[in-house]
């Protein structure tokens, strides 16, 4: 997926050239922001000669610029694979691939050196684009051969390689698949190299996309990067209805983002008394009925008047609590009551649109300009002649 108003200058078929600034999201998918491209280096030192490359679906790898090219972003290179050669985008050059490298945990050595070859050709790209109009069809025919085998197992995605001697087939599987006889079967039904490589229900709705029930693209599929794992304990912390319908995400686990602000909420809850609290006062028995983490309001109820609420802030509480342990017990937790405004929605509006009474308006009858059909009259039955 590109932008049909992209420049194609660098040899990427209608490829983003604008350092990912476009707002696509199939140009730029899990795209990294150059800041220091516009720095100059220090006199008599090179640029770096690691560059990182993007395939298919935000697949990224590292590669040696053995030959010294004048690379940028955004342009189409042939790189070493085995067997032959693979077409990939370069997605970053410079000072900033170091960081890179680090964050993956990638360590150059002369075992996991894969060289930069040339920059893609027109015939390079052709060749590219033809066998990247196979891969729904060979995805379709490879699920046929799967289920006529009766193979527990889902492929979900196929990356065909830059020169097409390669197959790499992406499939999501409960247990141990062994795929022996399907991989015969594929070679000899598509004539290339086949490469079977299991992949997570997370990694898969990665690789697909999708829109999230926040009105945008998944979080996997355009940044995130590293999956990290997700409890119900986040959902508790904030409060949430552990409802599975809305927790679960496209990839049918919890989704990503209850870890964004996971930190805050704890943050906010160090001070916090533990749920179920009951406060002893002359009163009677307080018992915790719900709580405002970031207002640091508890309300509370006495078991007599269940259906008055009291709130209370959390330093009084904590107060009331050594008191209890003190053996002493307060008046009435409504002497330090918090005064909580609730505002009420205004409906008000004389808008239309706003009204409540919008509803209850008839709406004009229109003309008709047809004419009324007749009514059907059944002819009188014969009697029967004597």
């Amino acid at each position: 997926m590109g932008c049909s108003s992209c420049s194609n200058d660098g040899g990427v078929p209608k490829g983003c050239k604008s350092n990912g600034s476009c707002s696509s999201g199939g140009c730029n998918k899990l795209s990294v922001f150059n800041w220091l491209s516009n720095m100059s280096l220090p006199n008599g030192q090179e640029v770096y000669d690691w560059v990182e490359i993007r395939f298919k679906n935000g697949r990224k790898e590292f590669y040696k610029n053995v030959n010294n090219l004048s690379l940028q972003a955004g342009e189409a290179v042939a790189v070493e694979a085995h067997p032959g050669h693979d077409i990939g985008t370069v997605s970053l050059v410079g000072e900033l691939v170091k960081l890179q490298m680090r964050k993956k945990g990638f360590k150059p050595s002369e075992e996991n050196t894969k060289k930069i070859y040339r920059k893609a050709s027109q015939r390079d790209i052709d060749k590219w684009q033809e066998v990247q109009k196979l891969e729904s069809e060979t995805m379709y025919k490879s699920r046929e051969i799967a289920k006529r085998l009766d193979l527990d197992m889902k492929i979900s995605d196929v990356e065909y390689q830059g020169d097409g001697a390669k197959v790499i087939f992406y499939y999501t599987a409960t247990a141990r698949v062994d795929f022996r006889v399907l991989i015969k079967e594929l070679a000899s039904a598509f004539s290339s190299r086949i490469e079977m490589r299991q992949i997570g229900s997370r990694q898969e709705a990665a690789r697909l996309g999708g829109i999230g029930s926040c009105g945008r693209e998944l979080c996997c599929s355009t940044w995130l990067s590293d999956f990290r794992s997700v409890n119900t304990s986040a959902a508790r912390y904030q409060q949430l209805s552990l409802n599975p319908i809305k927790l679960a995400g496209q990839c049918g686990k919890l989704k990503c983002c209850l870890n964004y602000e996971l930190d805050s909420y704890l943050d906010a809850i160090k001070d916090f008394p533990e749920l179920g609290l009951k406060l002893k006062t002359k009163k009677g028995l307080a018992t915790t009925i719900k709580q405002d983490i970031f207002k640091r309001i508890i309300w509370f109820a006495y078991a007599e008047t269940p259906m008055a609420w009291v709130p209370v802030s959390v330093d009084r509480i904590n107060q009331v609590v050594e008191m209890n342990k003190n053996g002493e017990k307060p008046e009435t937790l409504e002497e330090e009551a918090v005064m909580v405004e609730a505002s009420a929605p205004d409906f008000s509006a004389n808008d239309s649109h706003g009204s409540l009474t919008r509803f209850d308006a008839k709406k004009p009858q229109r003309k008709s300009n047809k004419r009324r059909k007749k009514p059907f009259r059944k002819p009188n039955a014969q009697k029967p002649k004597k």
